[in-house]
């Protein structure tokens, strides 16, 4: 369903900056280095653009001052001989700073100095808001109005009445004539809370920023959402496009982070700026919305979504069914009796898979289709004894098929043939540190060890008619009904319910789902595997069929190098 519009809040409004304290704060000190001290404090508390009070001392930096340090601010040993020490000036600035957001010139400079200050000491620091007037001037002056942002240009340029010298008090009464003005420039350009100023420092542009408010109409709930546009189609015709799928166990929140700092990806930037809504869909479950995000976005390809986009490019190896088989990369599983390994996402994983299987049988790898009657002369695989070469006639068809048989049995049963075959040769390649070459026979094996471990999953949920299961989670219980691997009815039994008679209810609501091919999932390959993973640490209640697999069908990934490289199979 979409969701209607909600009240925005208090909080979705942000702070508004007439009625935001801020504190500017300078600090002069013996260098910049991680080893340098505070030698002068000096800051400026104003509310409602009043300056309400003022903070100022010397710090003694038990260390000598050097003197190009002591020249630029006017601050000698003398100075600050008989002046507190920092850890008797941290505590009272902390004070006069309470509940403001902290505003200074090169803020990084002058706040990292305070947070050091506060761990020597093992004193929490409050987590001040933090506005820098130099990001700030640099997102709202044009090179033609200052040639730079230093403090003293900024002065300058504002009619500060106090112009900077190095001394913290009047830098930072020079900062808050600076920030003021500054203010006043970017509420031009909607920017009327301290979340919006925030933002403006950080770079994200003012048509992104002004697109924040389609968030409080989101629920805080799981579920998926859909930036969409109205855009014209190839005949011109304007037609509602969607842009974008994702999902999020707090939608509300997912959707916000796109009008902030935190989404940093330039695609995204470009999205927002396009997009004329935002849609959302509650789901019961977070399975659920993985699902259904899986399927809107097979459904709709969204031209910024990267991953999922296309479910139906799944590569199998297939056995072929003919008098003398062979492996086949082919884009699609038919009902033709013929044995099937898969699938892979990437080419390169197959062809790796292919390799290790070649590596233990000698099937065929030439794409001819071969006849008892009609011989031809074996290829150079023959001739180095890669191949049986039922093409000349020195194998027989049933000799062929002997190894063939073996071939479909590491593909279905039992990878341990596979896996077992090439002990000799990769033990010679590592006991002769040709370290490369073993690296890439054992790519071969973990490409063959994944994608058993994917077809026997796939293969287990695929035969089940009817799974029923639940797992519990902070709401309550969330049940699923699976149908040959497929998500067709979720809920959520919530503290107080009875978990049986959700499920029943689920059940009767489910989605039909036909029996697929044999051996074959009634969904895409990534849904099935996020229910697989679901499943696996639930609790079945009702199951339909036999969710299991060989014993010997895969193996874990970790546990290959014992099963290449053991002398005898386990």
């Amino acid at each position: 369903m979409t969701t209607s519009a909600l009240q925005p809040s208090f909080e979705d409004l942000g702070r508004h900056l007439a009625t935001t304290p801020f504190v500017v704060v300078d600090l002069e000190t013996t260098g910049a280095g991680v080893d340098a001290s505070i030698t002068e404090v000096g800051a400026v508390r104003v509310e409602g653009g009043e300056v309400v009070g003022e903070f100022q001392t010397l710090v003694n930096p038990n260390a000598h001052i050097p003197p190009l340090i002591s020249v630029l601010t006017g601050i000698t040993d003398a100075m600050v001989a008989d002046a507190p020490r920092v850890d008797q000036v941290i505590p009272p600035f902390l004070e006069f700073a309470r509940g403001a957001v902290l505003v200074a010139h090169n803020a990084g400079f002058d706040v990292g100095f305070l947070k050091r200050a506060c761990a020597a000491q093992q004193l929490p620091w409050p987590g001040f808001g933090v506005v820098d007037t130099v990001a700030l001037a640099r997102g709202v002056l044009m090179r033609d109005e200052v040639p730079n942002v230093k403090l003293a240009t900024l002065a300058h340029h504002f009619r500060a009445p106090e112009a900077p010298n190095h001394r913290a008090l009047t830098d930072a009464r020079a900062t808050v004539h600076v920030l003021h003005g500054l203010l006043e420039r970017v509420g031009n350009l909607g920017v009327s809370t301290l979340e919006d100023l925030l933002e403006f420092t950080r770079g994200v542009s003012p048509e992104r920023r002004a697109k924040r408010t389609w968030a409080s109409d989101v629920p805080v709930a799981p579920g998926v959402y859909q930036f969409v546009a109205d855009l014209p189609d190839r005949d011109g015709v304007i037609r509602r496009q969607v842009l974008y799928v994702g999902k999020s166990v707090n939608l509300r929140a997912r959707v916000r982070s796109y009008f902030t700092a935190a989404e940093k990806r330039p695609r995204m930037e470009e999205m927002v700026r396009i997009s004329t809504g935002v849609e959302a869909t509650v789901c019961r479950t977070p399975l659920e919305a993985e699902v259904l995000e899986l399927r809107l976005i097979a459904a709709h390809a969204p031209r910024y979504n990267r991953r999922s986009k296309f479910p139906e490019r799944q590569l199998w190896l297939k056995l072929t069914d003919e008098p003398f088989p062979r492996l086949s990369l082919v884009r699609k599983v038919a009902d033709d009796g013929a044995c099937y390994f898969g699938p892979f996402g990437r080419r390169e994983a197959a062809e790796q898979a292919a390799l290790a299987v070649y590596e233990a049988f000698p099937i065929r790898q030439c794409t001819e289709r071969l006849s008892e009657r009609r011989l031809t002369g074996r290829c150079a695989l023959g001739d180095l004894g890669k191949c049986l070469a039922p093409c000349d006639g020195t194998t027989s068809r049933a000799d062929y098929v002997a190894v063939t048989d073996a071939v479909r049995a590491s593909l279905t049963t039992d990878v341990r043939g596979v896996l077992a075959a090439p002990r000799s040769k990769l033990g010679k390649l590592i006991e002769d540190e040709r370290f490369e070459e073993a690296g890439r026979l054992t790519a071969r094996l973990e490409a063959f060890v994944r994608a058993s471990t994917r077809a026997r999953r796939l293969e287990a949920l695929a035969g089940c008619p009817q799974v029923v299961a639940a797992s519990r989670s902070e709401e309550g219980w969330e049940v699923h009904v699976i149908r040959h691997g497929r998500l067709a009815a979720a809920a959520l039994a919530r503290p107080g319910e009875v978990v049986q008679a959700v499920a029943r209810d689920a059940v009767r609501a489910a989605e039909h789902v036909p029996a697929p091919l044999p051996g074959m999932p009634a969904a895409t390959v990534e849904e099935v595997e996020r229910v697989g993973a679901w499943l696996e640490r639930s609790r079945i209640i009702e199951i339909e069929g036999d969710w299991a697999w060989p014993l010997h069908g895969s193996i874990a990934l970790a546990d290959l190098p014992r099963h290449a490289l053991d002398s005898v199979a386990p």
